[in-house]
């Protein structure tokens, strides 16, 4: 029995000792586009995209199309928006993005009709897993729909949906979903209230 517990002992420290080891790290699997593709739009997006002197909402929806982006009516697109793979985006009618936003989407980001992104919004379709020694690439879609309005400095993380018309606060973190016409506030968010349109 003995010899058991010590052997338990012995495989416990030995995890315990585990360290991480990128040298290991391998994402191969991923594959976002052709290396053309993504070239052109690492040269394109710093010049039309997100330069904040390049004011011209109708080119950039243009751009935003040849790329591969499916855009619907009326999208309002402010100075310094920063989209890493415009291929995996889908925007409905009428939706603004603030100053600042960044769609960091290594996963399909599809954002409903009528919804809003306030300035300096971040929306992480990429982690890792921090229990892997190699580190290893997790990726998962967002969605958010109809009416959502996301407040601004606000992170939205992997992986969640933000259902119909519900409110995330200034400054927050989402890391679950968000129930339709639910308000959220903190760090991580949690619902504080219903939101009553009028």
């Amino acid at each position: 029995m003995s010899y058991m517990l010590m052997m338990i002992e012995d495989i416990l420290l030995k995890r315990a000792m585990l360290k991480v080891d990128k040298s290991a790290y391998n994402n191969d699997w991923y594959n976002p586009g052709s290396k053309t593709k993504r070239i052109l739009w690492m040269l394109i997006n710093p010049i039309f995209i997100k330069n904040h002197f390049f004011p011209f909402a109708i080119f950039k929806v243009f751009i935003l199309k040849a790329f591969g982006a499916k855009i619907g009516k009326r999208l309002t697109i402010k100075q310094g928006v920063n989209i890493k793979y415009p291929w995996f985006l889908e925007i409905g009618d009428y939706v603004g993005l603030g100053e600042n936003v960044w769609i960091d989407n290594l996963a399909h980001v599809k954002i409903g009709n009528q919804a809003t992104i306030s300035q300096g919004v971040y929306l992480l379709t990429g982690n890792h897993d921090f229990n892997s020694q190699q580190f290893e690439l997790i990726i998962k879609p967002i969605t958010i729909e109809d009416g959502v309005w996301i407040g601004a400095k606000s992170t939205v993380c992997p992986g969640v949906t933000c259902h119909s018309h519900s409110v995330l606060g200034v400054g927050s973190t989402l890391t679950k979903n968000m129930d339709a016409y639910g308000i959220y506030f903190g760090l991580p968010a949690t619902k504080v209230k219903e939101r009553k349109l009028r």
